[in-house]
């Protein structure tokens, strides 16, 4: 439950550098709602300035109270319009935006006196249930300390939100992000630029993508959760972060995991906008139950029953559960090969035309490399020779798809001897590639990325399939190989500890 504010919590007070603002007299603790009201005058947003915007902002203007038309004329105005033009240059400036998709954009007496932060630690909100502009602490105020929220609508790198607040509210930013010494802020727009990739890749091809490719998605919200939480607390990407994960655990029956993420989300949003905002009622039913969502059982791949959550776990080993993690190979433990991360199915490889950060990372945000080893392991279904080898494989997940040889010698480097049905085939670095005459597939050009295996039965369960594949002398080094940690590509034979 958030808290309410029996009394004010703050004051207006001359702040340096920045005019008037909102100062906190006492501490507030976060989830506290620091002030809701409404708008004195409302516009829509990005509206031209047009005659019958000025008439209405002047009814409006003459409908306001002694009281509140200071308060609008006390407030700052950064464009340099004639004395017509006065109360639209403060509008400007100070109206937030509010309503269905922020459609719209008001004056507040309170919430307009709050300066901007890129490292807020207030969220403002439009509470739709009460028809009132909310403002809630993201994290404990210290008595005395600045009230702040954001002006922007998205969180992006250094560069990007200066340019946006000189051009809209023409000041510079001098808060503590911005602030950070060179190689910090590189480091933190490197952080914020992955988020925003990852909000990308994680709604990429729709509910197809979920559908083909759960656990590929459920991975990037995994990712994007933790750079959330490196970042700062609550931040307000977090609680949709958490519903993406829901919606793709719904999707494919998992209440256990579903009912969890939507606890968290509805937690996050309660800090945000309170225990009565517009997300909160939305999603507290997916707490309850989640498998009245539309999208439940579209498959039941990863059915669970809704109380089927393990106990006795510490949080770590609780959350590996949760977001089906594999668990990292300790230094001398023989790699398994039912590791997804390492031995991912079709759908879980990268696509060659994107930059995909379950496989790569970046340094600078330019250039990427893999951080780490990965093979795409299948069963020859068939083969043919045309113009090159072709072969149909079927891979852990039952899935058959065309495996084409680009290589300098078209596959004819492979002995006739090694391709047959049933092998099983190896490939370091598999990408998926989109042929323009077949369906998607994987386009093999480096022959020493290829291992065809005289073994059978890779994907038996137990240690019995380790086994088979131990005894090819140029597949034990996968067994050894640090697969999490790239220091440069490898190719087949692998090496061993021995060789």
């Amino acid at each position: 439950m958030s808290s309410m504010a029996t009394d004010l919590m703050y004051a207006l007070r001359e702040v340096p550098g920045k005019g008037k603002g909102l100062i906190a007299t006492r501490k507030i603790p976060m989830g506290t709602r620091i002030l809701s009201e409404e708008p004195i005058i409302r516009v829509p947003e990005a509206a031209p300035d047009t005659l019958t915007l000025r008439t209405s902002i002047n009814q409006q203007v003459d409908a306001l109270t002694p009281d509140q038309r200071q308060a609008l004329l006390s407030m700052h105005n950064i464009h340099d319009d004639d004395a017509a033009s006065r109360y639209l240059g403060i509008i400007r400036a100070n109206a937030l935006p509010f309503g269905d998709c922020e459609r719209e954009a008001g004056i507040f007496v309170n919430a307009c006196r709050i300066n901007h932060d890129c490292d807020n630690n207030a969220q403002r909100s439009w509470n739709e249930n009460i028809n009132r502009h909310t403002v809630h602490a993201k994290r404990d105020i210290e008595n005395g300390e600045e009230i702040t929220i954001f002006y922007l609508g998205v969180l992006n790198n250094r560069k990007t939100r200066q340019e946006a607040l000189r051009s809209k509210f023409r000041f510079t930013c001098m808060c503590r992000l911005c602030s950070l010494p060179p190689d910090q802020s590189q480091e933190n727009d490197r952080k914020l630029s992955e988020i925003l990739t990852l909000d990308g890749l994680i709604g990429r091809d729709g509910m197809m993508g979920i559908l083909s490719a759960p656990l590929r998605k459920l991975r990037y919200v995994d990712q994007q959760i933790r750079l959330y939480n490196e970042l700062g607390p609550n931040d307000n990407g977090l609680p949709r972060a958490f519903i993406d994960a829901a919606q793709i655990a719904i999707t494919h029956g998992d209440l256990a995991r579903a009912r969890n993420f939507a606890k968290r989300a509805v937690l996050g949003w309660i800090v945000l906008e309170g225990d009565d905002g517009p997300q909160v009622l939305q999603y507290s039913a997916l707490t309850q139950d989640p498998s009245k969502h539309e999208l439940y059982g579209t498959t039941m791949k990863w059915k669970t029953a809704i109380d089927n959550i393990p106990v006795g776990l510490d949080s770590e080993d609780f959350d590996d559960w949760l977001w089906r993690r594999d668990k990292p190979k300790k230094p001398g433990q023989p790699v398994d090969l039912r590791n997804r991360t390492t031995f991912p199915c079709f759908n879980d490889l990268p696509d060659e035309n994107d930059v995909d950060l379950e496989f790569y990372a970046s340094s600078d945000g330019f250039t990427y490399r893999p951080h780490r080893h990965w093979l795409f392991l299948a069963e020859i279904v068939d083969f043919a020779t045309l113009v090159r080898l072709q072969m149909d494989v079927k891979d852990v997940e039952g899935m058959t798809i065309p495996l084409f040889f680009y290589t300098i010698d078209r596959g004819d480097e492979l002995a006739p001897s090694q391709v047959q049905k049933g092998y099983t085939i190896a490939i370091l670095y598999a990408e998926r590639h989109a042929f323009m005459f077949s369906e998607p597939g994987i386009r093999l050009e480096e022959p020493k990325n290829f291992k065809a295996c005289q073994r059978t039965g890779w994907n038996d369960k137990g240690h019995k399939a380790d086994c088979k594949l131990l005894r090819d002398t140029d597949l034990k080094g996968l067994f050894s190989l640090d697969w999490d940690n790239f220091e440069g590509h490898v190719q087949f034979p692998l090496k061993t500890a021995t060789n």
